[in-house]
């Protein structure tokens, strides 16, 4: 055999295998995407539910989805996303995604869960950098720090009382840090007060494509 022949069989069985490992990785891809795809719209119907405490739907959580992207009125200068929530095809709540750029150690990813008539039904922490012991406890999973604004509204407290005990507000702030809770809750007024304006444009706006 020569070298240009012994060259020519080793590029020649080189392609033969690319070509099987191609055909492997395209024949798995199709058959694991669907799979793939319900697993990571389960985990995110799952992160998004405890925002809805008390509230019926019969919706998806993450089927109606708006991106709204910068510059806005959100908190934040991401991109904010909004999750509409239905019941009998009704819109019964919103889910805001936004971020408190003003956290002790950095920007606040925050969910919050409001009823159709602005009432809050939750709110978790999604990401933050805060300090260990202390701006941490924002989380739900290290004190019940959240609990406090479920059920509260723009006009419970009024809105010179969404703010911490020592900015003269009705909350309470976290021992040994005052600029953690308040980054939170100025978010969480002035996402309140959005909705409150643009209600029936959230609801009435077409759902963003999921391209994820």
């Amino acid at each position: 055999m020569t070298a240009a022949t012994s060259i020519l069989k080793s590029g020649t069985t080189l392609a033969t295998i690319a070509a099987i490992c191609t055909a492997l990785v395209a024949v798995t891809y199709h058959l694991t995407v669907d799979r793939i795809a319900a697993n990571d719209k389960a985990l995110l119907e799952q992160s998004l539910q405890p925002a809805l405490s008390g509230v019926f739907y019969d919706s998806g959580v993450s089927e109606s989805r708006l991106v709204i992207e910068p510059p806005h009125e959100l908190p934040g200068s991401e991109a904010a996303l909004i999750y509409r929530v239905y019941a009998n095809e009704e819109p019964v709540a919103a889910l805001f995604v936004v971020t408190a750029r003003d956290g002790f150690s950095g920007p606040i990813r925050i969910l919050l869960g409001v009823d159709v008539d602005g009432v809050v039904t939750g709110i978790r922490i999604l990401r933050h950098r805060e300090t260990p012991g202390l701006g941490e406890k924002i989380v739900s999973s290290r004190s019940d720090w959240v609990q406090q604004f479920a059920g509260r509204s723009l006009g419970d407290p009024t809105l010179t009382g969404w703010a911490i005990h020592g900015d003269g507000g009705e909350f309470d702030q976290l021992t040994g840090a005052s600029v953690t809770p308040r980054a939170v809750i100025k978010a969480m007024r002035d996402t309140l007060i959005y909705f409150v304006a643009h209600k029936d444009e959230i609801f009435a706006a077409p759902a963003t494509e999921d391209e994820s």
